[in-house]
């Protein structure tokens, strides 16, 4: 069951703005710290915080695009988060997704990065996504490489080893 503010579907899966009333769902995915260990980000403190967060997330006006919520559509459930995200001090897009642990291995994460890089080029008009992980991050890397990406150059990740992904919208396949 898809809702009438759905951004994008797949074959399981819908996106749709994330708001305050994700807050809960949004704070429960960043306690985890298997979830955020490989994301320099730190747990919200508490649901107040991420309803703050997302009261205060502008990219949707901003840039028509954000961190979308994903719903798996046979049982309406929040599975995490998948989307672009326009960094301004680098002038790039990027590739973010994020899920909850009991939905890893399952494809979800592959299927959605891939339909919002299709989005970024066909609706967006983007002309390069990239995705950076920390090294470690064997599952994230994976995903990059699943959804076309190509190793691009290594970073300092917050004092780990990053590696920078990338696909051009005019040469992928």
């Amino acid at each position: 069951m898809t809702s009438n503010s759905t951004i994008l579907e797949t074959e399981r899966l819908y996106f749709r703005e994330m708001t305050s009333a994700d807050a809960e769902s949004l704070y429960q995915l960043n306690l985890d710290p298997e979830v955020i260990k490989f994301t320099g980000d730190a747990a919200f403190t508490s649901i107040g915080q991420a309803a703050d967060f997302l009261d205060n997330y502008d990219h949707y006006k901003k840039y028509g695009y954000g961190r979308w919520a994903v719903i798996d559509k046979s049982t309406n459930e929040y599975l995490g988060w998948c989307g672009l995200k326009y960094s301004e001090d680098k002038k790039e897009y990027d590739i973010g997704f994020r899920f909850f642990k009991k939905y890893w291995n399952k494809g979800y994460a592959t299927e959605a990065a891939r339909a919002c890089v299709e989005l970024g080029f066909t609706k967006f008009n983007i002309q390069e996504i990239v995705g950076r992980a920390m090294e470690e991050n064997k599952a994230s890397v994976k995903v990059l490489k699943n959804i076309g990406l190509s190793y691009r150059n290594d970073f300092n990740f917050d004092g780990n080893s990053g590696v920078v992904y990338s696909v051009d919208g005019k040469s992928r396949t």
